[in-house]
């Protein structure tokens, strides 16, 4: 089982990671240069939450590296645990702030129709960040499966 793809200090790990951090950084630009999004609590959510995702996968995406260049193996029970923990925290509150904010633009878009009434109201930019936000959740979200599986079978 040590060559699960996707698990810590692997080329496939490291794209997770990557894909984590560029899907976050994504939904965080899009959503702080909306003109606005802080008078809405869903989108303030959302950018710390794709913050904390962001931190999180570049920290791991720079240990990966350090274990991809010098050979380290990253398979003990503790670092495993604490992947675990982590990735399991970042991909619920990752899931639960992309739902929020595709409520909001849900309503915004077909149900109150602010978008049409309002253009100066940034709702591409509000769907572009929650498109990234769950693109940045789904790789979160096989990452903590992944760990999840590398720690039952240690």
């Amino acid at each position: 089982m040590r060559e699960l793809a996707g698990s810590p200090g692997t080329w496939s790990g490291l794209s997770l990671r990557v894909g984590q951090l560029v899907f976050a950084a994504a939904s965080v630009c899009a959503t702080a240069s909306a003109l606005g999004f802080a008078a809405y609590t869903a989108f303030c959510y959302l950018i710390a939450s794709m913050g904390l995702q962001a931190l999180w996968s570049l920290g791991l995406a720079c240990l990966d590296c350090y274990a991809l260049k010098f050979k380290k193996d990253l398979h003990s029970a503790v670092l495993v645990s604490l992947f675990v923990v982590g990735d399991w925290v970042t991909a619920i509150l990752s899931f639960a702030a992309s739902c929020s904010a595709a409520g909001v633009v849900v309503l915004f878009d077909r149900d109150i129709y602010a978008c049409r009434r309002d253009p100066q109201l940034p709702c591409g930019r509000f769907e572009l960040a929650t498109a990234c936000a769950f693109l940045s959740w789904a790789f979160s979200a096989t990452s903590a499966l992944v760990m999840f599986w590398l720690l039952a079978s240690l």
